[in-house]
């Protein structure tokens, strides 16, 4: 398939209330993490499409569709408008899968990496904790201990750490 017939050579912007959720979505995210969306959206602008059928039913970016639908912070910034590329097979069985693929593509976090990530905003950046607790949908002891960690980690060195704990980077 050439680039100019992929779906992402073909955005296109439709009004929300054109959108329908599909019945299938597995997907389910937490308060916390809509909270960090709906601040990416706002911060970030759209950088993700939503993903449908040819029959404006949702495979992918329910949430991001859900909150342009029912927020009025997210809504006003594209007058109720979301980005839309249309997937071409037409099969549901793949479309379904394809729902499962977007969200389990979409991997997890390394906690010593995250670790490294908040020492650098902390120590290099001179970002208050306040902020990365608000930016990134933490507690002040999940950044307090990520953040300890990571120092730890370059404090001492492998052979302090005894055979039941050994970090990997």
């Amino acid at each position: 398939m050439s680039k100019d017939k992929m779906p992402i050579s073909n955005v296109e912007w439709v009004k929300s209330s054109e959108l329908k959720a599909n019945d299938y979505n597995p997907n389910h995210v937490a308060p916390i993490e809509l909270k960090l969306l709906k601040i990416s959206l706002i911060e970030d602008g759209w950088t993700q499409p939503v993903v449908i059928r040819e029959n404006n039913e949702i495979v992918d970016g329910f949430h991001r569709w859900m909150l342009c639908k029912e927020d009025k912070q997210v809504s006003i910034l594209t007058e109720g408008m979301v980005p839309v590329v249309k997937l071409t097979n037409k099969d549901i069985s793949n479309q379904m899968m394809s729902t499962i693929r977007h969200n389990r593509a979409r991997g997890v976090h390394g906690v010593m990496l995250m670790a490294d990530i908040v020492q650098k905003l902390k120590d290099e950046n001179k970002i208050p904790d306040a902020v990365i607790q608000e930016k990134l949908g933490m507690e002040e002891e999940e950044v307090e201990r990520l953040h300890d960690q990571a120092g730890m980690t370059k404090r001492g060195s492998q052979k302090t750490f005894n055979t039941g704990w050994r970090p990997k980077r």
